[in-house]
């Protein structure tokens, strides 16, 4: 696993660094879907959790989820598109999950992916995740988790 500047970045998993988001491909074919540590600090405490209704399309870079927090309310881009066919029920009653265990009972959304394929090429996964991150973060003049 990459840390960078104390936050976590599992390097299995796929990240869309702009939007701060990652997607894990399942055995199922789905993809899951949630925010990364990174995303968790900026925002601070997640006080509410909106998901996308299942069976709605999201397109990739759109919304697949609203979160707010004491300083914070926007949109959960999703990384890939795709039909959304679970929502996180237990993160509903209690969002602050998300910051806890962003890459685990944290989970936002399940996607049936359109394109896996094709858009998941688009992701940074592995070695890259670390200095992806850095750059992003010394950018942003982000101090750390």
């Amino acid at each position: 696993m990459a840390s960078v500047k104390n936050c976590n970045l599992p390097d299995d998993l796929f990240y869309n660094v702009e939007n701060n988001v990652w997607a894990r491909k399942e055995a199922d074919g789905t993809v899951t879907v949630g925010m990364t540590a990174y995303a968790c600090a900026l925002a601070g405490e997640v006080v509410a959790y909106t998901p996308k209704k299942v069976g709605r399309t999201v397109d990739v870079n759109k919304s697949c989820a609203t979160v707010e927090s004491g300083k914070w309310v926007g949109p959960v881009k999703t990384p890939v598109a795709g039909d959304v066919v679970a929502i996180n029920d237990a993160v509903a009653a209690k969002p602050g999950t998300i910051n806890k265990e962003p890459y685990g009972e944290g989970w936002l959304v399940k996607l049936k992916p359109s394109n896996w394929d094709a858009e998941s090429g688009a992701l940074v996964t592995g070695g890259a995740v670390a200095a992806a991150f850095e750059a992003k973060m010394n950018a942003d003049g982000f101090a750390g988790c």
